[in-house]
């Protein structure tokens, strides 16, 4: 007798994410306009194009602080197979390292840093009044810590940390849940050359280890080797979808940026600058 499988084995075998022609207005505009794509667990992605591209706009989505308008059928946005889940839930199998995180726990007064990871267990800022903080979770937060290599900032203040310093308490706060995958926006933004290269390093190091990464940007010289597969926006829709080596030329490039760009290859990673008419 065949038993249909439960909802938490379906939802293993499915992909990461799904927008099945999402389509999303603000305002106004339409900002995406039917986005399909599928990122299956276990390829390296990054998300590419310029300010205004949509790729906010993705981020939301994931998050559940946008939704698609609705229509008749299939949802447009699963997160592994499912297209309601509950935060906590998620949190466990997918880790957040926005910008909107960074500055919500540095407005947190008092904030240690090793009490902020812990933070991640609850999906929250704060510690709930009625949950209690076991020695595991802070043995858990000491090892996501030590992971990123942030140990001695354990009890500092999370207000006084920079830019960099707190990319990896982000990065650790997401990863006491050993989640499959982590969505990165704009992971370098602020950082100085030398944070931004040790950033990168760490970035290299969860996808070797297995963690499926994410990664939404505009900088080219962020898509780290083990990032294969890009998705290419313009304009709310995919322009390209590919391989490094097909989706990060001139051409391409030249076309979702809407100006002549130049890209450099070397090491496994690459560069893009205006080039000159």
């Amino acid at each position: 007798m065949n038993l249909p499988a439960s909802p938490v084995a379906a939802t293993l075998a499915a992909p990461l994410f799904e927008l099945d022609r999402a389509t999303v207005v603000r305002g106004a505009t339409r900002v995406l306009h039917d986005l399909s794509l599928t990122i299956p667990l276990g390829q390296h992605t990054a998300i590419l194009g310029p300010n205004g591209c949509g790729k906010s706009t993705f981020i939301k989505l994931i998050n559940r602080e946008l939704y698609p308008l609705a229509r008749e059928g299939d949802a447009p946005v699963k997160v592994f197979g499912l297209r309601r889940w509950n935060v906590n839930e998620l949190r466990n199998r997918l880790g957040l390292v926005t910008s909107d995180l960074t500055r919500d726990l540095q407005q947190t007064p008092y904030l240690r840093v090793e009490d902020a990871v812990v933070t991640g267990f609850f999906s929250s800022f704060v510690v709930p009044p009625h949950r209690q903080v076991d020695p595991g979770m802070r043995a858990r937060a000491r090892h996501a810590l030590e992971q990123v290599r942030a140990i001695p900032l354990a009890d500092r203040q999370v207000a006084e940390l920079s830019t960099g310093e707190m990319r990896r308490v982000l990065i650790a706060r997401a990863l006491v849940h050993e989640p499959e995958a982590l969505l990165l926006d704009e992971p370098t933004a602020g950082l100085d050359l030398v944070a931004r290269q040790h950033f990168l390093e760490l970035m290299r190091s969860l996808a070797q280890r297995g963690i499926t990464l994410v990664l939404v940007t505009h900088h080219i010289e962020e898509i780290i080797p083990e990032i294969d597969r890009v998705l290419l926006l313009r304009n709310g829709a995919v322009h390209a979808d590919g391989g490094r080596a097909t989706t990060l030329t001139d051409a391409q490039l030249s076309q979702a940026f809407g100006g002549p760009i130049q890209v450099r290859h070397e090491g496994g990673f690459y560069a893009a600058m205006p080039a000159h008419a």
